[in-house]
This record gives structure tokens, C-alpha cells and sequence, in this order.
């Protein structure tokens, strides 16, 4: 096959058409194939040599090999079923004719054969094929419908080729995808030439995962080896087990905020995302030590009893401390309920503690060495991704607050292919965390603690997950607090990234803090597209507010009209 020397992109979509098979480029450019293409063998020696692939993303990574996608026609093309009968492994059969066929090029398959999404791999060289009729791009998957909005096998070309370019090309479901970047901008390791012998071999990267790390005892799941002989009451309590979650809490409204006629919620752009950046994470494994000196500067996790104590801030104008309010959440929960005992926090938490006037003493701690902000390259990614993207839709950071309040409210009926892919990349950010703590699929030989697959990466670490969400939720807790130093506004409930407060006008615009001038409260919610900056998430009557609480309901969860936040992934 002649190669392509003018043209390279990360992947093409393949269709048959009038029994030809074509490539669609994400320029939305087509190449007819050669007649020797007949079988996924053939179609992997024509990727590799018209070029395609993607370049390192660090200099020390590797460049990705190509990416086909096979539409129905071009399954049916290559000899595939267009369904899997094997419903429950969801792969075809390793004697099926198109995996002897590969066999038998040379070709070998990744432990998940031929599936949804396979790995082919010959030598040094690499393969990806995604089968669209299999749901490659299910809603499982968590690419925001991309192949069911583009029209046409070009338009899905070009959406999944703008993905490429602005995060990484697809290597399966959005999560995997998040944690896949992970390693792209920080490798683990690199290969390193020994002078004496000649031979080359691998050593660590400084900066990066490259060995799989045990949590510490509180931060173990209970499936893990780690969590092996832990009674159900220690699972279930904060005293032996970790529980840094989103906050999701909300409480009746007060007298004065009954005579008021709206609920407006707010939502964090990409919080956890935002919460990534520059944060602090431990490399290493834990260390256990008893009685420490709290540092903000260690990360790990703290044993610290909160119970009872005072929360404080200090006034915007006085600089004197102040109680909050009774109703306030607490920052130390999940259900923002005071804390009753002892429990087990991050370093963020327990810093959010500090700054809030409490006395911090920690009665023990699992502490980690190398201290390091793992996650910025990362961060700085996602977030260009992510503003690039808004900005293909017409929303850019020197927006008026008006302007962007508008357009984000008018964003349904936007471009649906820009909005797969923006969602598409949300979802690399928020399920490349989650899978940092993976937990186990079915049964396992060897019982409930036997080991499972994900546990051999590097990059399976629920201390770092925790963080980022500790980090996440300490962080809106802060802005709640400036919101009410600067108007009195104490929030009626909140889900995660969505907080609610009681309003007098029907706008998000009438409840973020401002400075005397006008402007935005440092360190206060702001309006804007960024990540950590917030837009509105829906307005109600407070009527509704109060039917939706007696039903025991969180209200965030439904305060956009038509919207199920929590069904949607939220």
C-alpha cells in the first residue's frame, strides 16, 4: 500500500458505500480504500501506512496508533455480525472467522478480543478499532449521544477528531479515556540507554505514578485486600473508614425566606476539574503515625474529632471572627450534618477546618511523601478542551454576565455535535476520576477481598480521588461562606456543584457576592464559563422548593426544569 505523505489525523470513520469502502477524515475529506482492504487485518496495515496516529502528548509518552471506527456498513463489510450474541462478555467468540483471520496476519488482541472497542497490536505497533452497531459510543459510555447527533459518518469523523485534537483520540468509554491522559501527559516511566552494556530499560518518571500504591487502611473500599477483617460497624463508620464525598444536604426555609418568591440554583462549572488544579497529592504510599502536628503541606489522611466544634469566619469589614449561622452545612459531611466523633478527612478538609477558626489536633494520620501537583498537565488539557469548545459555541470568558447567562440558557438548541463533544469532555474529567477508585465487576475467584484488574495500575488511587473531592466540596463550602459575609444568604440545599438559595429576584445575578464597586467577591461564587466559575442552573418558586423537600427529595437535583441530575450522571 502506497503511503500517505501529505495528510496525518488520529482516526477516520469507515463505511462501505456501493460495496467500496471509504474513509471519512476529520477535515471532512474522503479516501476510497484500496480493493485489498477486505477484513480488519488489511484495514490496520492500511491505517499504519497512510499515517494515521497521533503524536506524544509528553516527551517521554508514546504516539497513539491509528483509530477505526467501523459504522454498520463497514462491519458488515469486514465479515463482523452487526450484534454480539455473547450479551454478557460482550465479545465474539475467540474461533470467530475475523479473529483467526487477525491471528493468522500476524495480529494480536488485548485480553478483551474483539469487542465494542479492540486493541490490536503487532510488534511495537498499535490498533484501535471501535464498532459503532456494538454501542462503542453507547450512553454507557459516556459520550454525550456523539454518535447518535452526527448526521452523517463525516460529521461523526470531524467531532471525533476535534476530541482528539483537544484532549486525546478515543480509547474507549470517556472514563477510561480521562485516566488514559492521565498517563499520556505524565508517563510513568521512560526508557533509558545503560552506557556500559548497550541495552536499554525503563526507570520512573519524577512527577508520576509508575508503580500501583495500597491505599491506607481508612481509605480502602470494602472490597479491597487492604479492607480484609473489617467488621460491618468499622465499614460503616467515619471512625475506621474514609468518607469524603459530595455534599448533599438541604433543610426547610426560614420565615423571613418563606416570604420570598423564588429558589435559584447555581451551578460550579466542572468542579472537580477545577478542584484538580494545583492540588497537592502523595506519590508514595502511606505512612502511619500517631498523634501528628497537622502541615497543609503533607498530603494524606487525618483522624480528627469535629464534633462540637465552632465553625468561624472573619468579617469582610471588621476582620473579627463571627460564628456562622446554626443552619449553615457543615464542611466535614456529606449530608452536612455536624460531625458526631472522630472521623477520617483529607488534608484539604482538615486545612478548610483551619481557616474556619477550629482547633485542629490529630489524634493520627496516614501520611504520604512526594508531595506533588500530579494533576495540573492534566487540568491544563481538559480545561483548554473545555474552553475551546465553549467557544465554538459562542461562549468566551469576556462575555457580560448577562450575555453568558443567556447564552448558556439558550444552549440546548445549540450545535449538537459541539455539545457531544463538550460533554464528551466533561466526562473524561469527572469519570477519569471515578475510575481512580474502580471497584470490582462480578464475582471474583478468591472470594470478596481477592484482588481485581484495576488494582495493577498505577493510577488506581482513591487517596487522590478523595482529594479532589474533598478539594471540590471544602471549595464550595468556601464560596457559600463568602456568599453569606457579604449578603447574609445561607443556602438552602446543595448537590454536589448545584447550591440553592432562597431570592427575591428570578436571577442567579441577585445572589453571587459583590464587592462595594460592584464586582465580583474574590473567592466568592462568580459568574463566567471557566472552570470553577458558576452559570444558572434553573429557578423555581419557593412553593416548589417546599413540596420537593416534603417529598424528602433534594431539590438540586431537580431545579432545572426537565432535568434529572442525578439520572444524567450528575
Amino acid at each position: 500500500m502506497t503511503p500517505n505523505t501529505t495528510y496525518t489525523a488520529p482516526l477516520v470513520v469507515l463505511e462501505a458505500i456501493d460495496g467500496t469502502l471509504v474513509a471519512h477524515r476529520p477535515d471532512v475529506q474522503r479516501v476510497e480504500l484500496p480493493a485489498e482492504v477486505t477484513d480488519l487485518a488489511s484495514a490496520a496495515a492500511w491505517a499504519l501506512a497512510y499515517g494515521l496516529g497521533s503524536a506524544r502528548l509528553h516527551k517521554f509518552g508514546e504516539d497513539s496508533g491509528p483509530l477505526l471506527v467501523l459504522t454498520e456498513s463497514a462491519t458488515v463489510a469486514f465479515g463482523l455480525p452487526v450484534e454480539i450474541e455473547d450479551r454478557k462478555n460482550l465479545r465474539l467468540p475467540a474461533d470467530h472467522p475475523a479473529a483467526v483471520a487477525l491471528t493468522e496476519a500476524g495480529w494480536s488482541l488485548s485480553r478483551a478480543g474483539l469487542a465494542p472497542w479492540s486493541l490490536l497490536f503487532k510488534g511495537r505497533e498499535e490498533v484501535r478499532i471501535a464498532v459503532l452497531p456494538w454501542d462503542a459510543f453507547g450512553d454507557h459510555m459516556r459520550w454525550g449521544g456523539i454518535a447518535d447527533v452526527a448526521s452523517t459518518p463525516s460529521a461523526l469523523a470531524y467531532s471525533l477528531g476535534l476530541y482528539a485534537e483537544r484532549v486525546l483520540s478515543p480509547t474507549g468509554s470517556t472514563a477510561g479515556c480521562g485516566l488514559a491522559l492521565m498517563e499520556a501527559v505524565r508517563p510513568p516511566t521512560r526508557i533509558v540507554f545503560e552506557k556500559g552494556t548497550g541495552r536499554m530499560h525503563r526507570e520512573p518518571i519524577e512527577g508520576s505514578l509508575s508503580v500501583p500504591v495500597d491505599p491506607a487502611p481508612p481509605e480502602a473500599i470494602d472490597e479491597h485486600p487492604v479492607a480484609e477483617g473489617r467488621t460491618r460497624e468499622e465499614a460503616e463508620s467515619p471512625a475506621h473508614v474514609q468518607f469524603e464525598e459530595v455534599l448533599a444536604w438541604w433543610r426547610e426555609p426560614t420565615e423571613e425566606e418563606r416570604r420570598l418568591p423564588y429558589v435559584v440554583g447555581l451551578d460550579i462549572n466542572t468542579a472537580f476539574l477545577a478542584a484538580s488544579n494545583r492540588l497537592t497529592v502523595g506519590l508514595g504510599a502511606a505512612e502511619y503515625t500517631d498523634g501528628p502536628a497537622f502541615d497543609k503541606k503533607i498530603p494524606g489522611t487525618w483522624l480528627v474529632d469535629f464534633s462540637g466544634v465552632r465553625l468561624r469566619t472573619r468579617d469582610l469589614a471588621t476582620k473579627q471572627w463571627k460564628e456562622l449561622p446554626e443552619h449553615f452545612p457543615s464542611p466535614f459531611t456529606p449530608t452536612g450534618a455536624a460531625p458526631t466523633g472522630p472521623a477520617w478527612y483529607t488534608t484539604q478538609t482538615v486545612a478548610y477546618a483551619v481557616e474556619l477558626g477550629v482547633d485542629v489536633r490529630p489524634i493520627a494520620g496516614w501520611l504520604r511523601p512526594q508531595p506533588f501537583g500530579y494533576l495540573n498537565l492534566w487540568y491544563e488539557r481538559l480545561q483548554g478542551a473545555y474552553m475551546e469548545t465553549l467557544a465554538d459555541l459562542g461562549i468566551t470568558p469576556d462575555m457580560p454576565e448577562e450575555k453568558f447567562l443567556d447564552a448558556m440558557e439558550s444552549l440546548g438548541s445549540a450545535d449538537p455535535e459541539a455539545l457531544a463533544v463538550l460533554s464528551a469532555i466533561k466526562q473524561t474529567a469527572k469519570g477519569g476520576l471515578g475510575k481512580m477508585r474502580e471497584r470490582p465487576r462480578g464475582k471474583r475467584a478468591g472470594g470478596r477481598h481477592a484482588p481485581w484488574p484495576a488494582l495493577k495500575r498505577p493510577t488506581w488511587r482513591a487517596d487522590i480521588r478523595a482529594a479532589v473531592i474533598s478539594a471540590a466540596r471544602v471549595g464550595g463550602h468556601r464560596k457559600m461562606v463568602k456568599t453569606w459575609n457579604a449578603n447574609g444568604l445561607v443556602p438552602l440545599a446543595v448537590l454536589s456543584d448545584c447550591v440553592i438559595y432562597a431570592s427575591a429576584y428570578p436571577t442567579v445575578r441577585a445572589v453571587v457576592p459583590r464587592t462595594p464597586e460592584g464586582g465580583p467577591l474574590s473567592g466568592g461564587f462568580r459568574i463566567g464559563p471557566n472552570p470553577g466559575y458558576c452559570k444558572q442552573e434553573g429557578v423555581r418558586p419557593l412553593a416548589w422548593y417546599v413540596e420537593t423537600i416534603g417529598k424528602g427529595l433534594n431539590p438540586g437535583r431537580y431545579i432545572k426544569a426537565g432535568r434529572d441530575a442525578v439520572a444524567e450522571g450528575e
